[in-house]
């Protein structure tokens, strides 16, 4: 297996472990927040989908836009605003299948070409980035298992089936 097979591998099971945790989220709680200044459940779904579509154009085109804006602005001046749940639901299914064909797409001699921002002090290969976008999909899961267990709703065990 090589290195493009192993993330796209990698990043369906993440991903269908993400769906187990989404499918337990309601409208109800889609506002909720454990304090002030946290972001929503629906925020971060929003995040999960915005980042990935951001960070995807670094690793295969080289475009920093998602960046350029991020880091100097914070979170909220990329996020937008959460529209409803079943819709940010639909964009990360979007999202996640547009970054398997891009990524499926990408020529496998291209995964150890770096990408560099020196403004922005950035500078990684085209692998690290993509699997980025994995960790980071685990992190905001493993988050919203906290807040659905904080709201009652016994999220599954993380290394369980």
């Amino acid at each position: 297996m090589n290195l493009q097979e192993f993330f796209l591998k990698q990043k369906e099971a993440i991903h269908g472990r993400s769906k187990q945790v989404y499918e337990l989220i309601t409208p109800e709680i889609f506002d909720w927040t454990p304090e002030k200044g946290a972001l929503t459940i629906g925020q971060m779904l929003r995040h999960v989908w915005v980042s990935e579509t951001g960070v995807r154009q670094v690793a295969l085109n080289g475009n920093f836009t998602y960046y350029e804006t991020r880091i100097p602005q914070g979170l909220s001046a990329v996020l937008g605003v959460p529209t409803t749940l079943r819709e940010e639901l639909e964009n990360i299914e979007r999202v996640h299948s547009e970054t398997l064909s891009a990524v499926a797409a990408f020529p496998l001699d291209r995964f150890e070409e770096e990408r560099s921002h020196p403004g922005l002090g950035f500078r990684r290969k085209v692998a690290m980035i993509l699997f980025g976008i994995n960790e980071h999909e685990v992190h905001h899961r493993a988050q919203l298992m906290t807040y659905l267990r904080m709201n009652g709703t016994p999220a599954p065990e993380p290394f369980s089936r």
